[in-house]
């Protein structure tokens, strides 16, 4: 790749996507977010324009940087407008086959074969979504943290075949255009702090399953005993119990420790659609914005 990566594609507009393109375009970058489709794409702009009004609100930007970052995003249901970008990041529902899906798209879409395909996985191994393309050296795994625009923290994952030049090109990209501190972790199941976190999720919703504590009581305990900024419970609904699910069972399927398997409430909980703060009930219930 010559020079600084400035046109970026993302693909998937949900909570994860909308952040991702949100701070890319708060950096000026020229910024494609790429749908299943226009209705999709319409919903995702919402979600974005939101989240920049809330910041304005809030007094965390001005309204003038809000509207001009909105200006550099494009929100498209065609993948074949990510063409031209120098980075693409997939920022789709932790499930493997969408993701090989995207992967493998991508990798006949994207026309400069020294692009970078970025893969925002909290889990699966990035080396299996490398060997579906045929530039495996490019693809790598770059983890933001949810929600992106206000969590600093990336995790930069190479799988075996990733190229030092593509880990250098997005450690660039993600300290010096987005302002993000980098961590490195190697290409296992969870990586550093979802291998960390998830177990101590799965703890409390044990805990919660076995009647030992309500929920409140235990994210309480964390947040006043620890203070931890917020309890498990809570985090577990902020990150979607579907998506906590689909981690565990990643880190399961690569361990086989019991500390990684997913409890049966939670796995109730996922197939009854009680998936947290987005869905209004979880752990706790939520109002609906």
């Amino acid at each position: 790749m010559s020079g600084r990566i400035r046109r970026v594609g993302v693909v998937g507009g949900g909570q994860m996507g909308a952040g991702i393109a949100e701070v890319c375009a708060l950096a000026g970058l020229d910024t494609v977010v790429c749908e299943v489709d226009a209705v999709a794409a319409r919903a995702a702009r919402e979600r974005v324009a939101a989240s920049l009004e809330r910041a304005v609100r809030r007094g965390k930007m001005a309204g003038t940087a809000a509207r001009e970052a909105l200006t550099r995003l494009v929100f498209t249901g065609d993948l074949e407008e990510l063409a031209d970008r120098q980075l693409v990041i997939e920022a789709v529902v932790e499930n493997p086959d969408a993701k090989t899906e995207v992967f493998t798209a991508l990798d006949k879409i994207v026309e400069d074969p020294a692009a970078v395909l970025a893969t925002n996985t909290s889990s699966l191994p990035v080396m299996r979504l490398g060997m579906v393309t045929g530039r495996a050296d490019r693809v790598v795994g770059l983890h933001f943290f949810n929600p992106v625009p206000v969590l600093p923290l990336v995790e930069v994952v190479a799988s075996l075949h990733t190229s030092p030049d593509t880990v250098a090109a997005v450690e660039e990209f993600a300290r010096r255009t987005l302002g993000k501190t980098v961590i490195r972790s190697q290409d296992r199941a969870g990586f550093v702090v979802n291998a960390l976190l998830v177990p101590y999720l799965l703890s409390a919703i044990r805990m919660a399953e076995s009647g030992f504590a309500t929920a409140t009581d235990i994210d309480t305990g964390m947040e006043l005993g620890c203070a931890h900024p917020m309890g498990p419970l809570k985090l577990a609904d902020l990150i979607g119990l579907d998506t906590v699910a689909a981690i565990a069972e990643s880190l399961y399927d690569e361990f086989r420790e019991p500390l990684y398997a997913p409890p049966p409430l939670l796995q109730r909980m996922v197939e009854a659609g009680l998936l947290g703060r987005r869905t209004g009930r979880g752990f706790h219930v939520y109002d609906q914005v």
